[in-house]
């Protein structure tokens, strides 16, 4: 993290910023999270996925807990978890999955807040942050009036009023994106399946009550550390768009809406099955849609063809 916050602030004073404005600090920030996050794209939409097959699977999940509800004996639990276990490794499901990007940025989040805790106090970091790095950093002040090292909850100590006006309209903005972020899965990428399900109802509860614990918490952290948790949280909104408008959930509103446009583009093939069902296909946009021609046939060649069979 250091390597990265340091490589960045090397190269914004190489273009003529002040090395110790707060403002070449925070787009340091921002490039750290951006090259982090950048990184992390492969187990971002692992995660989508795997929050997607979760929903798929919670009826039949629900299924096994009803066959064994109210069953205590060791007999019926171990049976109840072997069928759970089977469950996800037939649908390829993994419960613990969702949470790998969270886990992954949680070293970072707590490594720049102690970095921060520490340029407070004038002390160098483990690579190369050093004495004179540390002290710029902790001393930083964006527009010259909001030291970064200070919270909301210090500045209402300090008197300190342009530190709790700029956190507290950093606080809605990250509240607000990550309402916007989970509302973009709950609403336009789940099947109508999923959304009768038990862990659908769960999620929608915490859909309101995770910004909120967001917002309480937010006040608690430096703004150098809210700078890198509002970039992080637009890097997932502006990702998660992307991922739902490309990759929807079968059945869902979002997926419905990607057949439309590639219909409108003529990419999108509508067969009808024997049955009489629908299917769609997507045609391939990089290879040119061909049809073969079908040869008229004559009357008696017609005829000589249907005494062969």
């Amino acid at each position: 993290m250091e390597f990265l916050l340091v490589s960045f602030h090397t190269l914004f004073t190489a273009l003529g910023m002040d090395p110790a404005e707060g403002l070449t600090w925070v787009l340091s920030i921002v490039g750290m999270v951006l090259v982090i996050r950048a990184a992390l794209i492969p187990v971002f939409v692992r995660q989508i996925k795997s929050q997607r097959k979760m929903l798929e699977v919670a009826p039949q999940l629900k299924k096994i807990q009803d066959k064994y509800k109210g069953k205590k004996d060791q007999f019926s639990r171990e049976a109840m978890s072997r069928e759970t276990m089977e469950l996800y490794k037939r649908t390829g499901t993994n419960p613990l999955s969702s949470c790998l990007p969270l886990l992954l940025q949680m070293p970072i989040f707590f490594s720049l807040f102690s970095v921060l805790n520490d340029a407070q106090k004038g002390q160098a970091g483990v690579g190369l942050l050093n004495s004179e790095l540390a002290q710029q950093f902790g001393n930083a002040k964006l527009f010259g009036i909001a030291p970064l090292h200070e919270s909301f909850q210090q500045a209402t100590v300090t008197g300190d009023v342009a530190v709790m006006v700029i956190a507290v309209i950093m606080v809605i903005l990250m509240t607000g994106s990550q309402f916007i972020t989970q509302l973009q899965i709950m609403s336009r990428n789940q099947s109508p399946e999923a959304k009768n399900s038990p862990m659908f109802k769960q999620q929608r509860i915490l859909l309101y009550i995770l910004p909120l614990v967001f917002a309480f918490s937010g006040f608690t952290f430096p703004l150098g550390v809210m700078f890198y948790w509002l970039t992080s949280n637009f890097w997932t909104m502006g990702q998660q768009f992307l991922v739902i408008r490309n990759m929807p959930t079968p059945g869902s509103e979002a997926a419905k809406a990607r057949e439309a446009r590639l219909a409108k583009k003529g990419k999108l093939n509508i067969q009808t099955a024997g049955d009489g069902s629908i299917s769609h296909v997507v045609l391939d946009s990089s290879k040119p849609v061909t049809t073969q021609r079908q040869q008229p046939v004559g009357k008696n060649r017609a005829k000589k063809q249907g005494e062969k069979k």
